[in-house]
């Protein structure tokens, strides 16, 4: 198209204005070889302050018999800018892709290896816990995250007055069925199993759970696993057995355990469980170091889990004789376990999902 195809027989300021315009596109975008230039270029001409807009906003001033002459040329004028701008910007790309192709290509390189994914920190210590309860001969069990009040408190002998059966402490669930919570403890898989299951059982059940807490070592949902055995005469010592070959296949065989008495409602007696600081090493009696020590506060100990021997009302509520069978239970936070191996100060960072802070591990 040239230069003059569109342009008023008629003279005058706009006339020569839109003239020079066209006499300025058909070089403009000429040998530029950048594609951000090419499209600032196209902006004077074609942008909300280019000056095809000034050239449209100056029609009224022209004679009423001509402005739709005018109109016509500019919008010619329009698209032809359109035109040389699509065609410059193809045959840049048509030169990189020229350019791309005739280099030199080692076809013996190696691919790109595509960016591996990995277990979330969480997962890795699940597994770990479950490998070692495994190995000490229990079962896994799993069951829903909503479950009823009856299973979450009631069987498990809750009074009714205790603060977790609050919905200040609990999330509970509007439903037509009977009343309903996001589980508070995996303790709920316990009662399912007994219910549908004899003695002899041997259980683990990890899971996430949900709490009405939120600070830096707490979060409203949090992993727990709660282990359970019954059968005939289960003792204390078999739980203390059980924790002390927890203990040492999970954080070293030099790691002591200590219980302090504790009450839980489900559990008869009931104690908290303390394992020798893995930060401070007092095995290696280093009395200055343990004194020192920011994570267990210069005791040597860190508390870890809770146990006890299950509570003979909760074996009346699911069915069992407790003159025949007894049993143990405990219960620990994943997250805490987590904290302590990779010395994680915010639990919020286990959940954040930021792949900078999840990348390390």
């Amino acid at each position: 198209m040239n230069s003059s195809a569109d342009t008023p027989g008629a003279s005058g300021p706009l006339e020569a204005t839109l003239a020079s315009e066209r006499e300025r596109a058909v070089t403009v975008f000429q040998g530029i070889q950048d594609e951000a230039e090419l499209r600032r270029v196209r902006a004077t001409f074609l942008g909300g302050k280019g000056s095809i807009k000034d050239l449209m906003k100056q029609i009224p001033s022209v004679e009423k018999e001509r402005r739709k002459e005018m109109g016509r040329s500019i919008n010619a004028l329009k698209q032809w800018v359109e035109q040389q701008f699509d065609t410059a910007l193809a045959a840049l790309h048509h030169a990189r892709l020229e350019q791309a192709l005739g280099a030199s290509v080692d076809i013996t390189w190696p691919g790109r290896t595509p960016a591996t994914g990995a277990l979330h920190p969480l997962t890795q210590v699940t597994q770990e816990l479950v490998d070692v309860f495994s190995t000490l001969g229990f079962d896994v069990a799993e069951g829903p995250q909503v479950d009823l009040y009856e299973y979450n408190f009631d069987k498990l002998a809750f009074p009714p007055d205790h603060p977790a059966t609050d919905m200040q402490d609990s999330f509970f669930v509007r439903t037509d069925a009977p009343k309903t919570l996001l589980r508070t403890h995996t303790s709920t898989i316990q009662v399912r199993e007994m219910l549908s299951r004899k003695p002899p059982l041997a259980i683990v059940s990890p899971g996430a759970v949900y709490r009405r807490d939120d600070d830096v070592t707490h979060s409203p949902m949090f992993m727990q696993l709660e282990g359970l055995w019954v059968d005939k005469k289960v003792s204390f010592t078999h739980l203390r057995g059980v924790l002390d070959a927890f203990a040492q296949s999970f954080f070293g065989p030099e790691v002591g355990v200590r219980l302090r008495p504790s009450y839980f409602p489900f559990v008869e007696p009931g104690a908290e469980v303390d394992i020798a600081c893995i930060f401070c090493k007092p095995w290696e009696r280093n009395a200055k170091r343990t004194a020192q020590c920011r994570i267990c506060k210069g005791s040597g100990w860190l508390e870890i889990l809770g146990c006890g021997m299950v509570h003979p009302e909760v074996f009346e509520h699911v069915g069992y004789d407790p003159e025949q069978y007894s049993g143990f239970a405990f219960g620990l936070g994943i997250d805490r376990i987590a904290m302590l191996r990779y010395q994680i100060t915010d639990i919020r960072l286990l959940y954040e999902n930021d792949v900078r802070f999840l990348e390390q591990f």
